[in-house]
Protein backbone atom coordinates (compact mmCIF):
# COMPACT_ATOMS: atom_id res chain seq x y z
CA UNK A 1 0.00 0.00 0.00
CA UNK A 2 1.32 3.43 -0.84
CA UNK A 3 0.43 7.04 -0.80
CA UNK A 4 0.20 8.23 -3.78
CA UNK A 5 -1.14 11.98 -2.94
CA UNK A 6 -2.00 14.34 0.03
CA UNK A 7 -3.91 17.54 -0.75
CA UNK A 8 -4.62 20.25 1.76
CA UNK A 9 -7.13 22.38 2.06
CA UNK A 10 -9.35 24.52 5.00
CA UNK A 11 -12.81 25.14 5.55
CA UNK A 12 -14.32 27.86 7.88
CA UNK A 13 -16.47 26.77 10.86
CA UNK A 14 -18.70 29.75 10.81
CA UNK A 15 -20.12 29.74 14.13
CA UNK A 16 -21.50 33.12 14.94
CA UNK A 17 -21.21 32.43 19.02
CA UNK A 18 -17.98 32.86 21.88
CA UNK A 19 -16.70 31.13 24.84
CA UNK A 20 -14.91 33.19 27.35
CA UNK A 21 -11.94 33.52 25.50
CA UNK A 22 -12.23 33.79 21.66
CA UNK A 23 -14.88 34.17 19.22
CA UNK A 24 -15.61 31.23 16.78
CA UNK A 25 -16.95 33.28 13.82
CA UNK A 26 -13.49 33.18 12.23
CA UNK A 27 -12.54 30.14 12.91
CA UNK A 28 -11.26 27.91 10.11
CA UNK A 29 -9.81 24.00 10.19
CA UNK A 30 -7.09 21.94 7.90
CA UNK A 31 -8.95 19.23 5.82
CA UNK A 32 -6.22 16.57 4.52
CA UNK A 33 -6.86 13.62 2.05
CA UNK A 34 -4.49 10.93 2.07
CA UNK A 35 -4.69 9.48 -1.38
CA UNK A 36 -3.28 5.71 -1.64
CA UNK A 37 -3.04 3.48 -4.46
CA UNK A 38 -5.01 0.46 -2.28
CA UNK A 39 -8.64 -0.48 -3.81
CA UNK A 40 -11.39 -1.56 -1.48
CA UNK A 41 -14.74 -2.81 -3.09
CA UNK A 42 -13.96 -0.94 -6.64
CA UNK A 43 -12.45 2.53 -5.32
CA UNK A 44 -9.48 3.87 -4.13
CA UNK A 45 -8.32 3.66 -0.19
CA UNK A 46 -8.73 8.10 0.34
CA UNK A 47 -8.27 8.73 4.28
CA UNK A 48 -9.57 12.11 5.68
CA UNK A 49 -8.37 14.17 8.86
CA UNK A 50 -9.70 17.76 9.85
CA UNK A 51 -8.40 19.28 13.76
CA UNK A 52 -10.79 20.10 16.68
CA UNK A 53 -12.36 23.33 17.14
CA UNK A 54 -10.60 25.67 18.87
CA UNK A 55 -7.07 26.27 16.61
CA UNK A 56 -6.99 27.30 13.15
CA UNK A 57 -6.26 25.89 10.24
CA UNK A 58 -2.21 24.52 9.93
CA UNK A 59 -2.12 25.23 6.39
CA UNK A 60 1.73 26.43 6.20
CA UNK A 61 3.22 23.51 8.36
CA UNK A 62 1.53 20.92 6.71
CA UNK A 63 3.07 22.26 3.55
CA UNK A 64 6.30 23.37 4.21
CA UNK A 65 7.33 21.29 7.03
CA UNK A 66 5.25 17.88 7.50
CA UNK A 67 4.62 16.75 3.69
CA UNK A 68 8.04 17.07 2.35
CA UNK A 69 9.19 14.62 4.78
CA UNK A 70 6.60 12.07 3.88
CA UNK A 71 7.18 12.62 0.27
CA UNK A 72 10.96 12.18 0.68
CA UNK A 73 10.40 9.10 2.70
CA UNK A 74 11.24 5.56 1.36
CA UNK A 75 7.80 4.14 0.64
CA UNK A 76 8.39 0.94 2.03
CA UNK A 77 9.04 2.57 5.62
CA UNK A 78 5.53 3.86 5.62
CA UNK A 79 4.18 0.27 5.53
CA UNK A 80 3.68 -2.38 8.24
CA UNK A 81 5.57 -5.44 7.08
CA UNK A 82 2.48 -7.82 8.58
CA UNK A 83 0.02 -6.71 7.16
CA UNK A 84 1.28 -4.84 4.01
CA UNK A 85 -0.94 -1.62 4.73
CA UNK A 86 0.10 1.90 6.18
CA UNK A 87 1.80 2.07 9.06
CA UNK A 88 0.72 5.16 11.03
CA UNK A 89 2.79 4.94 13.49
CA UNK A 90 5.68 5.29 11.64
CA UNK A 91 4.66 8.04 9.41
CA UNK A 92 4.16 9.99 12.33
CA UNK A 93 7.51 9.37 13.74
CA UNK A 94 8.47 10.58 10.25
CA UNK A 95 6.74 13.41 10.05
CA UNK A 96 8.58 14.58 13.52
CA UNK A 97 11.68 14.19 12.48
CA UNK A 98 14.21 17.59 12.75
CA UNK A 99 11.92 19.04 15.13
CA UNK A 100 13.22 20.32 18.66
CA UNK A 101 11.46 19.08 22.07
CA UNK A 102 9.10 21.58 23.27
CA UNK A 103 6.82 24.90 22.11
CA UNK A 104 4.25 22.33 20.77
CA UNK A 105 1.37 24.06 20.09
CA UNK A 106 0.18 24.51 16.44
CA UNK A 107 3.14 21.72 15.24
CA UNK A 108 1.40 19.25 17.36
CA UNK A 109 -1.93 20.29 15.91
CA UNK A 110 -0.60 19.50 12.38
CA UNK A 111 0.39 16.81 12.95
CA UNK A 112 -2.68 15.16 14.91
CA UNK A 113 -4.52 15.87 11.37
CA UNK A 114 -2.53 13.71 9.01
CA UNK A 115 -2.52 11.24 12.03
CA UNK A 116 -6.15 11.44 11.55
CA UNK A 117 -6.50 10.71 7.71
CA UNK A 118 -3.45 7.99 7.93
CA UNK A 119 -5.50 5.88 10.61
CA UNK A 120 -8.34 6.58 8.28
CA UNK A 121 -6.98 5.13 5.28
CA UNK A 122 -4.92 2.13 7.00
CA UNK A 123 -8.41 1.34 8.75
CA UNK A 124 -10.66 1.99 5.68
CA UNK A 125 -7.94 -0.94 3.84
CA UNK A 126 -8.71 -3.37 6.56
CA UNK A 127 -12.22 -3.42 6.51
CA UNK A 128 -11.97 -2.11 10.08
CA UNK A 129 -13.55 0.49 12.14
CA UNK A 130 -10.94 2.43 13.53
CA UNK A 131 -11.62 1.61 17.14
CA UNK A 132 -11.17 -2.29 16.29
CA UNK A 133 -8.27 -1.76 14.18
CA UNK A 134 -6.25 0.60 17.12
CA UNK A 135 -7.22 -2.05 19.89
CA UNK A 136 -5.41 -4.56 17.42
CA UNK A 137 -2.12 -2.43 16.55
CA UNK A 138 -1.61 -0.91 19.94
CA UNK A 139 -2.04 -4.22 21.83
CA UNK A 140 -5.19 -3.40 23.92
CA UNK A 141 -8.22 -5.66 23.87
CA UNK A 142 -11.56 -4.68 24.55
CA UNK A 143 -12.68 -4.00 27.90
CA UNK A 144 -15.28 -6.96 29.54
CA UNK A 145 -17.86 -4.47 29.69
CA UNK A 146 -18.30 -0.70 28.49
CA UNK A 147 -16.91 2.13 30.29
CA UNK A 148 -19.14 3.46 32.93
CA UNK A 149 -21.59 6.12 31.39
CA UNK A 150 -20.16 9.15 33.10
CA UNK A 151 -16.22 8.58 34.65
CA UNK A 152 -16.35 6.98 38.45
CA UNK A 153 -17.37 9.80 40.41
CA UNK A 154 -20.55 9.85 38.89
CA UNK A 155 -22.19 6.75 38.92
CA UNK A 156 -25.48 8.02 39.14
CA UNK A 157 -25.68 9.55 35.60
CA UNK A 158 -25.77 6.08 34.11
CA UNK A 159 -27.72 5.03 31.93
CA UNK A 160 -31.28 3.16 33.35
CA UNK A 161 -30.69 0.50 30.92
CA UNK A 162 -27.18 -1.87 30.46
CA UNK A 163 -24.42 -0.09 27.82
CA UNK A 164 -23.81 -1.66 24.51
CA UNK A 165 -20.89 -3.13 23.91
CA UNK A 166 -18.39 -0.58 22.71
CA UNK A 167 -20.92 1.97 23.28
CA UNK A 168 -19.05 5.74 25.25
CA UNK A 169 -20.67 8.33 27.53
CA UNK A 170 -20.93 11.14 25.92
CA UNK A 171 -21.64 14.77 27.05
CA UNK A 172 -23.59 17.22 24.80
CA UNK A 173 -20.89 20.72 24.62
CA UNK A 174 -22.99 23.77 24.31
CA UNK A 175 -23.86 26.53 26.23
CA UNK A 176 -21.97 29.11 24.31
CA UNK A 177 -22.45 33.03 24.15
CA UNK A 178 -24.71 34.29 21.34
CA UNK A 179 -24.91 37.84 20.38
CA UNK A 180 -28.87 37.95 20.98
CA UNK A 181 -28.65 34.65 23.53
CA UNK A 182 -30.88 35.26 26.65
CA UNK A 183 -31.28 32.69 29.50
CA UNK A 184 -34.77 31.64 28.19
CA UNK A 185 -32.91 30.59 24.66
CA UNK A 186 -30.22 28.56 26.57
CA UNK A 187 -32.70 26.55 28.32
CA UNK A 188 -34.33 25.96 24.74
CA UNK A 189 -31.28 24.90 23.50
CA UNK A 190 -30.44 22.75 26.61
CA UNK A 191 -33.89 21.15 26.10
CA UNK A 192 -32.33 19.88 22.63
CA UNK A 193 -29.84 18.09 24.07
CA UNK A 194 -32.12 16.36 26.71
CA UNK A 195 -34.51 15.47 23.86
CA UNK A 196 -31.34 13.97 21.10
CA UNK A 197 -30.79 11.31 23.99
CA UNK A 198 -28.01 13.25 26.34
CA UNK A 199 -28.38 12.88 29.69
CA UNK A 200 -25.19 15.20 30.84
CA UNK A 201 -24.48 18.78 29.57
CA UNK A 202 -21.66 21.54 29.88
CA UNK A 203 -22.02 25.53 29.59
CA UNK A 204 -19.27 28.00 29.27
CA UNK A 205 -18.65 30.34 32.13
CA UNK A 206 -16.51 33.50 32.47
CA UNK A 207 -17.99 35.95 29.33
CA UNK A 208 -20.26 37.65 31.69
CA UNK A 209 -20.29 38.76 35.29
CA UNK A 210 -20.56 36.13 37.92
CA UNK A 211 -24.16 36.72 38.66
CA UNK A 212 -24.88 36.64 35.68
CA UNK A 213 -23.18 32.94 35.14
CA UNK A 214 -25.09 31.86 38.28
CA UNK A 215 -28.26 32.66 36.52
CA UNK A 216 -27.63 30.41 33.34
CA UNK A 217 -26.54 27.53 35.58
CA UNK A 218 -29.66 28.01 38.35
CA UNK A 219 -31.48 28.19 34.51
CA UNK A 220 -29.64 25.14 33.23
CA UNK A 221 -29.90 23.18 36.68
CA UNK A 222 -33.86 23.58 36.97
CA UNK A 223 -34.14 21.98 33.72
CA UNK A 224 -32.18 18.51 34.12
CA UNK A 225 -34.27 15.44 35.36
CA UNK A 226 -32.81 13.43 38.51
CA UNK A 227 -29.32 11.53 37.44
CA UNK A 228 -28.63 14.13 34.64
CA UNK A 229 -25.33 16.20 35.68
CA UNK A 230 -24.32 19.84 34.26
CA UNK A 231 -20.46 20.55 34.18
CA UNK A 232 -19.12 24.14 33.58
CA UNK A 233 -16.32 25.71 31.26
CA UNK A 234 -14.19 28.75 31.71
CA UNK A 235 -11.84 27.50 29.18
CA UNK A 236 -9.25 29.31 30.95
CA UNK A 237 -10.24 32.55 31.28
CA UNK A 238 -9.51 32.96 35.24
CA UNK A 239 -6.65 34.10 37.14
CA UNK A 240 -6.53 32.19 40.29
CA UNK A 241 -8.57 34.74 42.63
CA UNK A 242 -11.48 34.67 40.03
CA UNK A 243 -10.99 30.84 40.09
CA UNK A 244 -11.76 30.40 43.15
CA UNK A 245 -14.55 33.55 43.64
CA UNK A 246 -16.70 31.15 41.11
CA UNK A 247 -15.88 27.70 42.97
CA UNK A 248 -17.14 29.66 45.87
CA UNK A 249 -20.13 31.15 44.55
CA UNK A 250 -21.01 27.77 42.94
CA UNK A 251 -20.01 25.57 45.94
CA UNK A 252 -24.15 24.81 46.75
CA UNK A 253 -24.90 23.34 43.32
CA UNK A 254 -24.33 19.81 42.51
CA UNK A 255 -21.80 20.18 39.48
CA UNK A 256 -20.34 17.50 37.40
CA UNK A 257 -17.21 19.09 36.86
CA UNK A 258 -15.21 22.77 36.80
CA UNK A 259 -13.00 22.68 33.44
CA UNK A 260 -10.18 24.79 32.65
CA UNK A 261 -10.80 27.51 35.50
CA UNK A 262 -6.82 28.76 34.93
CA UNK A 263 -4.23 28.67 32.05
CA UNK A 264 -3.66 25.05 31.33
CA UNK A 265 0.40 25.46 32.19
CA UNK A 266 -0.50 26.96 35.78
CA UNK A 267 -0.23 23.89 37.39
CA UNK A 268 0.43 25.34 40.82
CA UNK A 269 -2.68 27.62 40.47
CA UNK A 270 -4.84 24.26 39.95
CA UNK A 271 -3.21 22.46 43.14
CA UNK A 272 -4.27 25.43 45.27
CA UNK A 273 -7.73 25.25 43.38
CA UNK A 274 -8.31 21.88 43.92
CA UNK A 275 -7.93 22.00 47.88
CA UNK A 276 -10.54 24.84 47.39
CA UNK A 277 -13.00 22.97 44.89
CA UNK A 278 -16.00 20.39 46.33
CA UNK A 279 -16.03 18.79 42.69
CA UNK A 280 -14.06 17.41 40.53
CA UNK A 281 -11.84 20.40 38.16
CA UNK A 282 -11.34 19.01 34.32
CA UNK A 283 -8.24 20.19 32.57
CA UNK A 284 -5.99 18.90 29.55
CA UNK A 285 -7.63 19.73 26.64
CA UNK A 286 -4.97 22.23 26.03
CA UNK A 287 -1.80 20.33 26.44
CA UNK A 288 -0.36 18.60 23.64
CA UNK A 289 2.69 16.48 24.33
CA UNK A 290 3.23 13.66 27.11
CA UNK A 291 5.57 15.90 28.96
CA UNK A 292 2.93 18.26 29.52
CA UNK A 293 0.66 15.96 30.86
CA UNK A 294 3.65 14.68 33.05
CA UNK A 295 4.17 17.67 34.48
CA UNK A 296 0.00 18.22 35.03
CA UNK A 297 0.05 14.89 37.31
CA UNK A 298 3.38 15.96 39.20
CA UNK A 299 2.60 19.50 40.05
CA UNK A 300 -1.24 20.27 39.13
CA UNK A 301 -2.66 18.65 42.69
CA UNK A 302 -5.28 17.13 40.79
CA UNK A 303 -6.69 14.05 42.19
CA UNK A 304 -7.02 10.44 40.46
CA UNK A 305 -10.25 9.52 41.84
CA UNK A 306 -12.19 12.02 41.15
CA UNK A 307 -10.47 14.56 38.51
CA UNK A 308 -10.98 14.45 34.54
CA UNK A 309 -7.85 14.53 32.01
CA UNK A 310 -9.57 15.94 28.62
CA UNK A 311 -6.56 15.89 26.02
CA UNK A 312 -7.51 15.64 22.36
CA UNK A 313 -5.64 13.10 20.45
CA UNK A 314 -6.41 15.26 16.82
CA UNK A 315 -4.64 18.40 18.55
CA UNK A 316 -2.08 16.15 20.56
CA UNK A 317 0.55 14.22 17.43
CA UNK A 318 -2.36 12.01 17.50
CA UNK A 319 -2.93 8.61 18.38
CA UNK A 320 1.05 7.38 19.24
CA UNK A 321 1.31 10.59 21.44
CA UNK A 322 -1.58 9.78 23.33
CA UNK A 323 -0.85 6.59 24.17
CA UNK A 324 2.01 7.76 25.60
CA UNK A 325 0.21 10.33 27.52
CA UNK A 326 -2.09 7.47 28.83
CA UNK A 327 1.14 5.21 29.69
CA UNK A 328 2.48 7.81 32.12
CA UNK A 329 -1.64 8.39 33.31
CA UNK A 330 -1.10 4.97 34.26
CA UNK A 331 1.92 4.91 35.93
CA UNK A 332 0.67 8.01 37.65
CA UNK A 333 -2.32 6.22 38.92
CA UNK A 334 -4.93 7.25 36.92
CA UNK A 335 -7.37 5.17 35.35
CA UNK A 336 -8.12 5.99 31.82
CA UNK A 337 -11.92 5.81 32.83
CA UNK A 338 -10.98 9.32 34.66
CA UNK A 339 -9.69 11.13 30.66
CA UNK A 340 -12.74 12.46 28.54
CA UNK A 341 -11.32 14.03 25.29
CA UNK A 342 -11.89 17.69 23.55
CA UNK A 343 -13.11 17.31 20.65
CA UNK A 344 -16.60 15.86 19.94
CA UNK A 345 -16.21 14.53 16.72
CA UNK A 346 -15.64 10.54 14.93
CA UNK A 347 -12.02 10.49 15.24
CA UNK A 348 -12.06 10.73 19.11
CA UNK A 349 -15.33 8.73 19.87
CA UNK A 350 -12.83 5.86 17.78
CA UNK A 351 -10.32 6.72 20.41
CA UNK A 352 -12.48 6.83 23.51
CA UNK A 353 -13.77 2.89 22.35
CA UNK A 354 -10.39 1.64 21.30
CA UNK A 355 -8.93 2.60 24.86
CA UNK A 356 -11.64 1.79 27.18
CA UNK A 357 -11.81 5.79 28.12
CA UNK A 358 -14.35 7.17 30.33
CA UNK A 359 -16.18 8.85 27.50
CA UNK A 360 -16.13 11.67 24.80
CA UNK A 361 -16.96 15.26 24.46
CA UNK A 362 -19.72 15.61 21.86
CA UNK A 363 -20.94 19.23 19.75
CA UNK A 364 -24.62 18.36 18.57
CA UNK A 365 -26.01 21.39 16.61
CA UNK A 366 -22.72 23.24 16.40
CA UNK A 367 -19.15 22.95 15.09
CA UNK A 368 -20.95 21.58 11.93
CA UNK A 369 -20.47 19.37 9.52
CA UNK A 370 -17.48 18.43 11.74
CA UNK A 371 -18.45 17.73 15.48
CA UNK A 372 -20.82 15.15 15.85
CA UNK A 373 -20.90 11.39 15.25
CA UNK A 374 -22.47 9.59 12.14
CA UNK A 375 -26.10 10.01 11.13
CA UNK A 376 -26.94 6.69 11.79
CA UNK A 377 -25.76 6.59 15.49
CA UNK A 378 -28.32 7.98 17.78
CA UNK A 379 -27.48 8.95 21.40
CA UNK A 380 -29.31 6.92 23.83
CA UNK A 381 -29.15 7.29 27.32
CA UNK A 382 -25.99 9.37 27.52
CA UNK A 383 -24.42 6.89 24.98
CA UNK A 384 -23.35 6.10 21.62
CA UNK A 385 -21.51 3.89 19.89
CA UNK A 386 -18.63 4.07 17.37
CA UNK A 387 -20.38 1.88 14.63
CA UNK A 388 -18.51 -1.14 12.04
CA UNK A 389 -18.24 0.99 9.50
CA UNK A 390 -14.16 1.15 8.35
CA UNK A 391 -12.12 3.70 8.84
CA UNK A 392 -12.82 7.15 11.26
CA UNK A 393 -16.96 6.61 9.68
CA UNK A 394 -16.52 10.30 8.09
CA UNK A 395 -18.72 8.51 5.07
CA UNK A 396 -21.59 7.24 7.90
CA UNK A 397 -22.00 11.48 8.48
CA UNK A 398 -23.22 12.69 5.03
CA UNK A 399 -23.08 16.64 5.00
CA UNK A 400 -19.00 15.77 6.30
CA UNK A 401 -18.63 13.53 3.66
CA UNK A 402 -20.26 16.06 1.00
CA UNK A 403 -17.74 18.32 2.74
CA UNK A 404 -14.26 16.36 2.05
CA UNK A 405 -15.56 15.58 -1.21
CA UNK A 406 -16.39 18.71 -2.12
CA UNK A 407 -13.03 20.50 -1.52
CA UNK A 408 -10.59 17.49 -3.36
CA UNK A 409 -13.42 16.47 -6.16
Amino acid sequence: MRITDVRVAEAPIGSGFANAVIDFSAMTVSVVAVETDRVVDGERVVGYGFNSNGRYAQTGILTGRLLPRLRACQPERLVDPETGLLDPITANAVMRTNEKPGGHGDRAVAVGILDMALWDAAAKAAGQPLHRLLRTRLGRSAPESAPESAPESAPESAPESAPQEDSVWVYAAGGYYYPDGTVGSLREEIRGYLDLGYRDVKIKIGGVSLAQDVERVEAVLDLLPGGCRLAVDANGRFDLPTALAYADALSVYDLRWYEEPLDPLDYLGHAVLAEACPWPLATGENLFAEPEVRNLVRHAGLRADRDVVQMDPSLSYGVPEYAAMLACLDGAGWSPARCVPHGGHLYNLAVAAAFGLGGCESYPRVFEPFGGFADDAPVAGGRVRPGDRPGVGIEGKADLHRLVRGLFD
